[in-house]
């Protein structure tokens, strides 16, 4: 038999996967710069509609139902294949005249992109890069979830629905107080390590796990006491002696140009790196340009950063 009802609106569903975000209907509707009568209106009506209450409300907050977790999921994929029919129409009658929102770990963005951004700007005059920062793990989720269109994260990833394109090879170098022992040496033995207090970050970032798989197999220790929450907190920790520290090799280009108070080395015979690379949803209708935009990432990073990092072919 014919369904009369009037199926849901594109912005009810929004409206839906914002509140399950958020929990809470007045942040929910400050993210989207609703009113909150509009916002609780437009879900009653959604509730209606479907014959089902969505979200179990209390003082303490606001919860999914039962029914309301079973249909999030369908809710989120409408909305990206929405915004992916959006983004396509926009490709096709505009070039490339459509802003993709780009994450990056601000481990990485802020000693990057403004080596590459102004070239890249060069190359596609009509491409507008929302960017924004967040911890790798969440701008995977993120990604997957269709709140990114793009990331550049640390590998490994491992996640179903991902296109992963390699960028670069990026050194980890070695710095310890001006003070300390090992400061006189420009190359350092991986031995002299051994018992060494590492400073590292907090453990929401990925950088975090990178150095704690690093001590382990240089028989060096995480400084758990001290964590810092940026790549500037950690420097000034070992500026003020707490411990020795791996800052990446971006970082040291980007910010560290006469660091008299620290010295920077590398280890002998055991180069130390991570490598970046351009993810994105393999379904996105801009796959393509998303290759292409990966191979010009890497022809710019080489002729501007070629010294500092190494690209992956």
């Amino acid at each position: 038999m014919y369904n009369h009802r009037k199926p849901p609106s594109i912005r009810q569903l929004q409206y839906f996967v914002a509140v399950a975000d958020a929990s809470n209907f007045r942040r929910a509707s400050e993210i989207l710069q609703v009113s909150q009568p509009a916002l609780t209106a437009q879900i009653t009506v959604l509730e209606s509609t479907l014959g089902i209450s969505l979200f179990e409300r209390s003082r303490s907050g606001t919860l999914l139902s039962a029914q309301g977790r079973e249909l999030l999921p369908e809710a989120r994929q409408i909305l990206m294949t929405v915004q992916g029919f959006m983004d396509q129409a926009s490709v096709i009658s505009t070039g490339h005249k459509v802003t993709y929102r780009l994450g990056v770990p601000p481990t990485l963005g802020p000693y990057l992109l403004p080596n590459v951004l102004p070239a890249l700007h060069s190359r596609y005059h009509d491409l507008k890069l929302y960017v924004r920062e967040a911890p790798a793990v969440a701008l995977q989720r993120k990604l997957i979830q269709g709140e990114y269109d793009l990331a550049i994260i640390p590998l490994p990833i491992s996640g179903d629905g991902l296109a992963v394109e390699p960028l670069f090879s990026e050194p980890l170098k070695f710095v310890v107080p001006a003070d300390h022992p090992l400061a006189a040496q420009i190359q350092i033995s991986p031995d002299h390590l051994r018992g060494e207090k590492v400073l590292t970050l907090e453990g929401q970032h990925h950088f975090h796990y990178e150095i704690q798989e690093l001590c382990q197999r240089l028989g060096a220790h995480v400084h758990r006491d001290y964590e810092g929450t940026s790549l500037d907190t950690l420097r000034q920790m070992v500026v003020m002696g707490l411990g020795v520290a791996f800052l990446p090799g971006l970082y040291v280009h980007s910010e560290m140009h006469n660091p008299e108070a620290l010295h920077v080395s590398e280890l002998s015979g055991q180069p130390i790196s991570r490598q970046h690379a351009l993810i994105w949803r393999v379904a996105s209708p801009s796959r393509v340009f998303f290759r292409e935009f990966a191979a010009c990432l890497r022809t710019i990073i080489r002729e501007r950063l070629g010294d500092v990092v190494s690209i992956i072919d």
